[in-house]
């Protein structure tokens, strides 16, 4: 691969993208990569994003509406999730942050 590509992986759907997240989490490093949603060519586009300079994925799914809540909790044992306004105490989830953003320099692919 060469030197600052880029490699785009489009799921099927979010609950797909998320175990990547759940996966991330129980990882040696216990990184939880960001959510991000931006309207890119009259889509809702929800991704992440994993590795290092030089050898960037970015996980996406395109959805049909833009995010009503700030955070998704994300149970560590099933996957299962659920779109919330604020954080929450259940020790078995993730909370993971809906970032909005405005503009990105990324072109995802149809």
């Amino acid at each position: 691969m060469p030197e600052n590509e880029i490699v785009y992986l489009k799921y099927h759907d979010l609950e797909d993208m998320l175990k990547v997240i759940i996966y991330s989490a129980q990882s040696m490093l216990g990184v939880i990569p960001m959510l991000y949603h931006i309207s890119h060519n009259g889509r809702n586009v929800l991704f992440i994003q994993t590795g290092a300079v030089g050898a960037v994925t970015v996980h996406y799914v395109v959805q049909n509406e833009k995010p009503s809540k700030k955070f998704i909790q994300l149970k560590r044992l099933s996957g299962e999730y659920t779109f919330i306004d604020s954080l929450g105490t259940d020790s078995q989830s993730l909370y993971v942050p809906i970032l909005q953003l405005e503009k990105s320099t990324l072109s995802f692919p149809a």
